[in-house]
């Protein structure tokens, strides 16, 4: 068992297993003054419905598509897909005219997931039974996206707050579907499958049957989920939401762990508004197995959510120079974190 890492640690080093890279962590820097940038805390008073808004019911969007009049979620292509079916302009020839000048072509779809018809409800404020049926969608286009033959990844993520790049405030999330499997979930693919092939275990599993042991990190669980402050955390409040049993995959979810997941959300970001008291922005996505219909018996379902805040909602962490130019570095260690986030109801 690792010793208890609290605020008064040491400055040290922390390994990430999932990607093989390395945190540093200087908890001291909490006590520096802050002249820096202040961030205006966005006003939240929204109306349930807004006619300029092009993801609310009814309304059109820039496609000049016409919503439907939607109660529940909406599905619908992105109108400006960072992906396309087709891979256009690249020749086979062009591939690859060096050693170091190397492109290929990136086929792949992108959709947006629109959580409920009301343009004033964050995901923390839906109601459970609603972001139940947000996961049922998450499932739905997970299946349907995976057995494209040109789809390997489907990637469900979700930017909240003009913070994250959020381009509009009504709730939503969105879906990516790669023809190759991304950068950082190929880091974690090679790492899970080094780990069962080297210790014949799941490194998830390990690692949360760890967290459990040691309680110091946890930040809340069900009878379906666990949510921690993971031990190798980047952002100051960072999150790792584990599935309790071994599964590959959203699809993989039995009835009753679709309920513990979107109960898990539900207080989960819940306890991030309640922080500092607004609106808390991040990035969040889910990390399951490839879809080229191969098998993946290392792949263990997660979610990570990335916010940026650091110290209250006006201050945020910015990852520049040293981060930027050498490693990641934090000041709040994840202990204290998790203790923060653990009183917050």
């Amino acid at each position: 068992m690792h010793p208890n890492l609290t605020a008064t640690a040491g400055v040290h080093r922390r390994y990430n297993p999932l990607t093989r890279e390395w945190i540093l962590v200087s908890p001291h820097r909490m006590e520096r003054p802050w002249l820096g940038q202040v961030e205006a805390v966005p006003a939240e008073a929204r109306p349930a419905y807004d006619p300029d808004c092009y993801l609310c019911p009814g309304n059109v969007r820039a496609s000049s598509e016409r919503n439907p009049d939607y109660q529940e979620t909406l599905v619908f292509d992105n109108d400006f897909s960072a992906l396309l079916p087709r891979a256009e302009g690249v020749s086979q020839a062009a591939r690859m005219q060096s050693t170091l000048l190397v492109h290929h072509p990136e086929r792949g779809l992108c959709r947006v997931v629109c959580f409920s018809p009301r343009h004033d409800l964050s995901l923390a404020e839906l109601p459970q039974e609603q972001i139940r049926q947000v996961v049922d969608v998450w499932v739905q286009q997970y299946v349907e996206l995976g057995v494209l033959p040109f789809i390997n990844y489907v990637q469900v993520f979700e930017n909240k707050g003009e913070m994250m790049g959020a381009s509009n405030p009504h709730p939503h999330g969105q879906i990516w579907a790669n023809e190759t499997v991304p950068t950082e979930v190929r880091k974690e693919d090679t790492a899970q499958n080094d780990y069962l092939h080297e210790a014949g275990r799941c490194l998830l599993c390990e690692y949360l049957a760890l967290e459990l042991i040691e309680g110091q990190r946890v930040v809340l669980e069900n009878e379906g989920f666990l949510v921690v402050v993971p031990f190798w955390a980047t952002w100051p409040f960072e999150t790792l939401v584990l599935s309790k049993r071994h599964t590959p995959s959203l699809a993989h979810l039995y009835d009753s762990e679709r309920d513990a997941l979107a109960d898990i959300l539900k207080r989960l970001t819940m306890r991030y508004d309640n922080l500092f008291q607004v609106s808390f922005p991040y990035s969040m996505g889910f990390h399951q197995q490839p879809t080229d219909g191969q098998r993946h018996p290392a792949w263990h379902l997660h979610a990570h959510f990335y916010p940026p805040l650091l110290r209250s909602a006006a201050v945020r962490k910015f990852m520049v120079g040293y981060e930027m130019l050498a490693q990641p570095q934090r000041d709040l260690t994840a202990e204290a974190a998790a203790a923060r986030r653990r009183g917050q109801e």
